[in-house]
């Protein structure tokens, strides 16, 4: 398997759990414990209610039948009469009979009514535990610094979202209740068995420890096994997102053949660690099958021999075998419970993992907190390198930017163009030097603060599904807030026609109103039924309605035609009035105005001035203009 199969999973995430992952779960089921203690006594009285019955067949063959037996158990409980009926006529007989019946039917209503309580109670806080534990890994998740996302892939992301938590929610669900139930029927059938039969209950209850020891070993054998199994599930879930996320690259390249491959040969491994895994614990749950059999054998054995020699009556006798059986789900459950375990504690290392993990970037104590910002930009010696990187993405770059300066950056790729950007929102941390925002580290400042005054437009800007009136919206906290709370998806009057302004001075109202439902356009997964500059507009449109101080625009009018281009241009000096712009661009065209531009180099600054200026030095900010307008048929002076 090739190393990119496996990197972006979360095989180190488990090292950053908290304490033992399972003892965490329990702290989710904490502001639950009323529920589940009432459902835990309903667990109680059904598990009680259902071996009434057993009780009843013993005093039915040994009272009414027979009419051999001591008076039994229920007698001792009071809830039938402890005189002997032997030699009583039938009438008698029957009203003992009748009474049977009666409270064989109340145990059986007891038994429905109980049930119901402890599965809805169970199955209702597991949905709830479900839900907290979800919000909060997603929440968690959500607030991690960018470094995070670029190591790990959104299918394995959205595997612990989903999967892992559902493992949870099951476990909690269905295991938990088998744990009662198991402690239970050990206790009551336990202590029944040694007071029909205190010679054959060491018997009927010595498999306990070996079950105890083999199950031990089973655990920690599977274990790993279940570790390794989730991790498949992650990558393979990351293969099918990358595929279906990538059907126009394949097909446009027609690599479905190789495509396929690689899923079937995750798939393969996947299905092979499966096939070991259900092998050995099939394997397990026979042994576990066999020692119940020879239980069952030595009960008949010895049981019989009692019965022959009168110190066991029939319905003893009956009843013992039938309590064997009550004990024969719970034997074996405990080794499907303990295989449940392990891949519910697999599921939770990864989730807690997660919770257990803290972002790399976040606001200071005491941090800096302005009501606004005016734009002064400042880098000062800054060096920066990714994460698991040796060579500089940044090296010693120095830059001065005045609050309201457009500033145009250019360059080949790679040079460190929007790298530097992004260190001004603290997307990432410098490795030396400084950023400094009117004058303060931006490392000082609270980090939500300094964000909500920054806009970035990216080269290829994310669409939100939805429709276009809602990702221009998302701008801004109050409009976006107020439509999601609305019902009928309207925003007050001023608020719609801020959205609609925005998207004028982008560039875009004008597309949007020629679609058949203008902003109401659903816009599809990532816009996937929008163009690139159509996207790029609507991003545009978005980062003006947030009404930052400072806005970068990444390659913005990259994807956008030269009509489309020009649009934009002229609405160039209103996106950056009174705030300070970046902005990165392949066309020169669209930085020529800039106050001051920028030449980048492998991670340096080797040119700054004025368009005109850098066209008569002649350097490479010349060079790169020259080709362009080489490419357009323009001819070029250095008084353009």
């Amino acid at each position: 398997m090739s190393s990119s199969e496996t990197e972006g999973g979360f095989e180190n995430i488990r090292d950053e759990v908290d304490g033992h992952p399972m003892l965490n779960l329990w702290e989710y089921a904490r502001p639950y414990w009323k529920r589940l203690s009432a459902g835990i006594v309903a667990a109680v009285i059904m598990r009680v209610a259902r071996l009434l019955p057993v009780f009843i067949i013993a005093a039915a063959i040994d009272r009414v039948i027979t009419q051999t037996g001591e008076p039994g158990i229920l007698a001792d409980l009071g809830l039938l009469t402890s005189e002997s009926i032997a030699g009583a006529p039938a009438s008698v007989r029957l009203d003992l009979l009748y009474r049977l019946c009666f409270l064989a039917a109340g145990a059986y209503v007891l038994q429905a009514l109980a049930q119901f309580a402890t599965r809805y109670l169970f199955k209702t806080t597991a949905q709830m535990i479900q839900h907290d534990l979800r919000q909060d890994t997603y929440d968690h998740m959500q607030r991690q610094s960018l470094g995070f996302f670029n190591n790990h892939q959104t299918g394995a992301m959205m595997s612990v979202i989903n999967s892992d938590i559902n493992r949870l929610e099951n476990f909690f669900n269905g295991e938990i209740r088998m744990i009662v139930r198991a402690i239970v029927m050990f206790t009551a059938v336990g202590a029944y068995m040694f007071y029909l039969a205190p010679g054959l209950a060491p018997i009927a209850l010595a498999p306990m420890p070996v079950l105890a020891l083999v199950t031990a070993k089973f655990i920690v054998w599977i274990e790993p096994k279940y570790k390794h199994i989730r991790e498949m599930v992650a990558r393979l879930n990351t293969r099918l997102s990358n595929n279906l996320g990538g059907a126009p690259v394949i097909k446009s390249f027609d690599r479905y053949d190789i495509e396929s491959d690689r899923v079937s040969d995750q798939s393969e491994v996947y299905r092979d660690e499966k096939i070991e895994a259900i092998t050995v614990r099939r394997m397990f749950f026979s042994s576990l099958r066999v020692i119940i059999g020879v239980t069952f054998v030595l009960i008949l054995l010895f049981g019989g021999q009692s019965a022959i020699a009168g110190g066991l009556s029939a319905g003893a006798f009956a009843v013992f075998f039938m309590l064997m059986r009550r004990l024969d789900g719970p034997m074996t459950r405990i080794g499907k419970t303990a295989n449940r375990y392990q891949k519910a504690q697999s599921s939770a290392e990864r989730v807690f993992g997660i919770l257990g993990h803290d972002p790399t970037i976040t606001s200071p104590d005491g941090a800096y907190d302005p009501d606004s910002i005016d734009g002064d930009v400042t880098f000062d010696s800054v060096e920066f390198r990714y994460e698991s990187y040796d060579e500089l993405i940044l090296d010693g770059v120095d830059l001065d930017v005045p609050a309201g300066a457009t500033i145009g950056l250019a360059g080949t790729s790679g040079s460190g163009k929007s790298t530097l950007l992004k260190l001004i929102s603290r997307f990432y941390d410098v490795d030396e030097g400084s950023v400094s925002v009117d004058g303060v580290d931006v490392r000082e400042y609270e980090l939500q603060t300094l964000r909500d005054e920054i806009s970035v437009v990216e080269q290829n800007p994310y669409m939100f599904s939805g429709t276009i009136y809602e990702n221009i919206a998302y701008g801004d906290r109050e409009i976006f807030r107020a439509l999601y709370d609305s019902e009928d998806d309207t925003v007050p009057e001023r608020a719609d026609q801020k959205i609609r302004e925005a998207a004028e001075a982008a560039g875009a109202k004008t597309f949007i109103q020629d679609l058949p439902d203008g902003f109401r356009t659903q816009v599809g997964e990532r816009g996937v039924k929008l163009s690139g500059g159509q996207r790029q507009r609507i991003s545009i449109a978005r980062a003006l309605l947030n009404d930052p101080a400072i806005i970068v625009l990444d390659e913005a009018t990259s994807d956008v035609d030269t009509e489309t281009e020009e649009i934009i241009q002229k609405n160039l000096d209103r996106l950056v009035e009174d705030r300070t712009a970046f902005i990165i661009a392949h066309r020169l065209s669209t930085i020529q105005d800039a106050d001051r531009i920028v030449v980048m180099e492998d991670g340096k600054i080797i040119e700054t001035g004025c368009h005109t200026s850098l066209l008569t030095t002649g350097g490479t900010y010349a060079t790169l203009w020259n080709s362009q307008a080489d490419m357009n048929s323009k001819p070029v002076s250095g008084d353009d």
